[in-house]
């Protein structure tokens, strides 16, 4: 039998334990206990921010990528470069593979070899988001590609990161292409001594059956340039290039992405002649283009920030038209 005296401490004890889960309540809601502070209630009720574009460290990516040297396909620099951008998308918590293959080009036979990086989404189909990493072949001069070749690396590494973070509806692909770059110094036909790495892709995708789970592809290149100015290319998918103007327009950067247009040959051009909306994001109008001046001093962390914030922008509204 239960004593009273040992009853009554029983139930003091049990209503203490009440009132503080009460006041606890009360505490997390909103207007609860004044003595509770705000921060707190606000820590309770909220979830982690979801992260953002980093120029500085989009930035930092463009900087040891220079400092690899010139980086044509084939060299040692740019396998280097290769095992850089691996160990990023490592720490970033995004699983890579390596796609490598031999290209036949006007100065012999090259190994080459394509990163693709992926995010899972909820659907298996893919928006693809590329770069090329390699840099332009230049016997007279030193050529390290600040601009065309590493700034639209650095921008992908740091996309790599911000999206890893977000929840997406189609997967996200970051292909990081090789060979963009013709071997002799002219570019010459698209599509013959140029963009081997975009044309071996596709040509993979299409024999492996799963090309058609490509739904687009926004291709980045020279977006380093410190007077950055982007305009529409005509080979680009019209729909694709309004909603990122679009987007570009709504975060203040109507000056930067120009409505005059331009036409670009580049990797984007295999994607759109196998049926794959593309777009080219490009600066080609850089007086420093395949020069021994497309360095650190003429590019600028403020671009790369422009064009990362864009893109993320761009972004919902791209997988929404995508899908439907």
């Amino acid at each position: 039998m239960v004593s009273r005296r040992l009853f009554d401490h029983t139930a003091t004890a049990l209503l203490l334990s009440v009132l503080t889960a009460a006041r606890f309540v009360a505490a997390s809601t909103p207007g609860g206990d004044p003595a509770v502070s705000p921060a707190l209630q606000q820590r309770a009720t909220t979830s982690p921010p979801a992260a953002t574009f980093d120029s500085t460290r989009a930035w930092e990516h463009l900087r040891r990528q220079v400092g690899f040297g010139p980086r044509p396909a084939g060299s040692t620099a740019l396998a280097e470069t290769r095992r850089y951008i691996l160990d990023q998308l490592k720490a970033a918590g995004v699983a890579a593979q390596q796609q490598t293959f031999v290209a036949r080009t006007p100065g012999g036979e090259v190994s080459m070899t394509n990163i693709i990086a992926t995010i899972p989404g909820r659907r298996r189909e893919r928006l693809i988001l590329a770069s090329h990493y390699d840099t332009k072949r230049a016997a007279d001069f030193r050529f390290v590609g600040a601009s065309d070749g590493a700034s639209s690396t650095a921008a992908l590494l740091e996309l790599a990161r911000v999206l890893k973070s977000r929840p997406h509806e189609l997967t996200m692909e970051l292909l990081f292409l090789d060979g963009e770059e013709a071997v002799n110094w002219d570019w010459g036909v698209t599509g013959v001594d140029n963009t081997y790495g975009s044309r071996y892709y596709v040509d993979a995708a299409r024999k492996a059956g799963t090309l058609a789970g490509v739904k687009a592809l926004i291709l980045l290149d020279m977006i380093g340039d410190r007077d950055l100015t982007i305009r529409r290319d005509l080979k680009s998918t019209p729909w694709l290039v309004d909603i990122v103007w679009s987007a570009a327009a709504k975060l203040g950067h109507a000056k930067v992405f120009s409505n005059e247009t331009t036409e670009i040959d580049d990797d984007h051009v295999a994607f759109v002649r196998a049926g794959v909306p593309s777009v080219d994001i490009i600066d080609l109008e850089y007086p420093q283009w395949h020069t021994a001046q497309d360095d650190l001093d003429h590019v600028s962390a403020r671009s790369l920030q422009t064009v990362g914030d864009v893109v993320l922008a761009a972004l919902p509204a791209i997988e929404k038209r995508a899908i439907n």
